[in-house]
């Protein structure tokens, strides 16, 4: 029979238990954060000039326009004094329901207790009323260079997402709830993930979205069959095992982004664009970039078109005896395809007979959400910290893109990992998201100096390789795969960039979903449609807006546009067929090698 004696004594070891654990741990978070080596300042928010022209600008408001700064601040203060108002008279009067919540639902206060429970409730409705008028100020500040106010909006919002009560332990009923039903244990567990996340990442705080345990390359992620038929230092070039007798005679080489791997493309046989190519008929090469350390610190773009994209044609022209070849480029691959078209332009090179971009940016004179981190005080912090490291490391560039959508890939995985203790999910697509790549230091400043500050390529005057490239020398036949709600390649930005290339032959897809979900996008799913639209010469706008929309994957639509420009069909090609030995199975070697190592 258990006595009252016997439990008080279980929860009495669970407790001494629990403070061992902490103190175990409270050790090991000082020790990561007393050898963490912090990266340049100026990647940790704006140069302070920035808020100083907004206090500059609201003080010349104040001056110039006093009455308005007034309303501004006695509609705060109403609100705030009504607030507090209603929640002192519910408790007068005994009556402790909360007033009805009649403002817009905020995903972050999904539990009841935010509308049901008044200390929740008041926390909750304080901080939007806060939110708001932050807002508003900014909004309404006059006098100030618009560039420079939409990064003051945009840190602005940083700030407001950061202190939701969501983000803090005594204002979390989901926190709270979870440590009350576990007594404790989601409080040592989330420590736990949260020095593990440290010592991950040399003491950077980089909050892990996914069970990394759950996957492995080339086991259950990247599994699609083939061989690495050639290698150097930039690149494994991947042939994959054709899975039909006869395959198109012209094959089809991919570049994939290096800021990633290559197997967003392969993340499992359900949602592999890869075997999808593979059992439509072609012969697929994929190339596999390495992960750059110090070592690359002045490698350049040249040297990625020059030991990537030329070398890889030429491969591929040997071993499979063709002339011409059709080629994909994705992300800032994309880019790069597009440089690397113009300098075969400029060379009367035409052995590319068609080429792909998957949400690929060429035109930067809108920066989009990037506007933020692509002014000089930024882009000078990155250059200080290539000076020092030679690369820029890969938990920059997730941390920046993380912080376009603070709440969903910060703030919201934080709580749930040292919050609630909980463990990531197992989802290969996060998992692929977190294995990231360093890139070369050379190469980094090129693409933010001349490319995205300069614009220098769509306008006509980017100079590389001997030769001056210009986007409009992108004769060949082309088609550009886009997603609507990208935020890392707006789509509209695409559209402007492909309507300067200069190809007679020129198609635009419009996907939905975003950067990824927009392109792994599988027939089977039947999930995400796509806009189509012959005529671009029409405004951004109204080329969707006339266009005509197709219900599921774009996949059909291309791989019968590339069926057009991929020749007679011949007996399919193995990998080691040619005089090329394979060096080892797909996916290589490359892909293994983690950014913090």
């Amino acid at each position: 029979m258990t006595t009252n004696a016997d439990i008080v004594g279980s929860e009495h070891r669970k407790f001494e238990e629990n403070l061992e654990k902490i103190e175990t741990l409270s050790r090991r978070l000082v020790d990561v954060l007393a050898h963490r080596k912090p990266i340049n300042s100026a990647l940790n928010g704006p140069d302070p000039i920035l808020y100083a022209e907004a206090a500059q600008a609201y003080w010349q408001e104040w001056i110039n326009n006093p009455a308005k700064v007034f309303e501004q601040q006695v509609e705060h203060w109403g609100k705030s004094l009504g607030h507090f108002m209603e929640a002192q008279q519910a408790l007068a009067s005994g009556r402790l329901t909360p007033p009805e919540d009649t403002g817009p639902s905020d995903k972050r206060f999904r539990n009841p207790l935010w509308d049901s429970h008044p200390y929740f409730n008041f926390i909750k409705q304080q901080y939007l009323i806060n939110a708001g008028a932050i807002r508003a100020s900014v909004d309404e500040i006059d006098g100030m260079d618009p560039l420079e106010k939409r990064r003051l909006r945009f840190f602005a919002q940083q700030i407001t997402d950061l202190m939701a009560p969501t983000n803090f332990f005594a204002t979390n009923p989901d926190a709270l709830q979870k440590a009350v039903e576990t007594e404790g244990d989601s409080l040592v567990k989330g420590l736990e993930n949260l020095v593990a996340d440290l010592e991950a990442n040399h003491g950077e705080l980089v909050v892990r979205l996914v069970d990394e345990e759950a996957f492995e390359v080339g086991r259950n992620i990247a599994t699609a069959k083939g061989k690495v038929v050639y290698r150097n230092r930039m690149m494994e070039l991947i042939q994959y095992s054709p899975t039909t007798d006869k395959v198109h005679e012209t094959p089809l080489v991919i570049f994939p982004p290096w800021i990633n791997k290559f197997y967003i493309l392969d993340l499992k046989k359900q949602n592999s664009l890869i075997q999808y190519l593979v059992d439509e008929g072609y012969t697929i090469f994929m190339v596999s970039w390495v992960n750059a350390d110090e070592s690359y610190r002045d490698v350049g773009l040249e040297d990625y078109i020059e030991e990537g994209y030329l070398t890889a044609m030429r491969i591929v022209r040997e071993t499979c005896g063709v002339e011409r070849l059709n080629v994909v480029g994705y992300c800032i691959a994309g880019t790069t395809l597009a440089l690397t078209l113009s300098l075969l332009k400029k060379r009367g090179d035409k052995q590319v007979k068609s080429a792909t971009f998957f949400t690929a940016l060429t035109d930067f004179s809108d920066q989009g959400e990037f506007v933020p981190f692509l002014q000089n005080d930024f882009v000078d912090g990155i250059e200080a910290e290539i000076a020092e490291t030679g690369i820029l490391k890969s938990f920059i560039m997730s941390r920046t893109f993380s912080y376009l959508r603070s709440t969903d890939l910060i703030y919201t995985p934080a709580i749930r990992s040292y919050m609630m203790g909980e463990t990531p999910p197992a989802f290969d697509l996060l998992y692929w998201n977190g294995d990231g790549a360093n890139l070369p230091g050379k190469m980094t400043m090129q693409y933010l100096r001349q490319l995205c500050q300069n614009n220098e390529f769509s306008e006509g005057r980017f100079e590389l390789m001997g030769e001056t490239l210009d986007l409009a020398d992108v004769d060949v036949p082309l088609i550009s795969i886009t997603a609507e709600t990208d935020h890392i390649a707006a789509w509209k930005d695409c559209y402007r960039g492909v309507q300067k290339m200069g190809s007679r032959s020129k198609t635009f897809v419009l996907s939905e979903s975003g950067h990824i979900a927009g392109i792994v996008n599988p027939p089977s799913k039947k999930k995400y449609g796509h806009y189509l639209n012959p005529d671009l010469s029409l405004p951004v706008e109204q080329w969707q807006s006339d266009g005509d929309f197709h219900q599921g994957s774009w996949w059909p639509f291309w791989t019968g546009w590339l069926h057009k420009r991929s020749g007679k069909k011949i007996d399919a090609r193995q990998p080691g067929d040619s005089d090329l030995e394979p060096l080892c199975d797909a996916p290589g070697t490359y892909v293994l090698v983690k950014a913090n190592q």
